[in-house]
């Protein structure tokens, strides 16, 4: 997902070069909501695998 994100970034920042406001305020909007829910998934899955582990171990 971050790779999402990070391409959607790039596509922001060209459209933007090449004078399209709207479309890179577009993009970056998406890149911007895919980074924190990306983030959001990854911190979900590190506290369940401290829990879970501690329970394992």
């Amino acid at each position: 997902m971050i790779k999402w994100a990070i391409i959607f970034f790039v596509v922001s920042l060209v459209a933007g070069f090449f004078g399209f406001t709207g479309v890179a305020a577009g993009f970056r909007t998406i890149a911007k909501v895919l980074f924190f829910v990306a983030i959001a998934i990854f911190l979900i899955i590190l506290v369940f695998g401290v829990f879970l582990g501690k329970l394992v171990f």
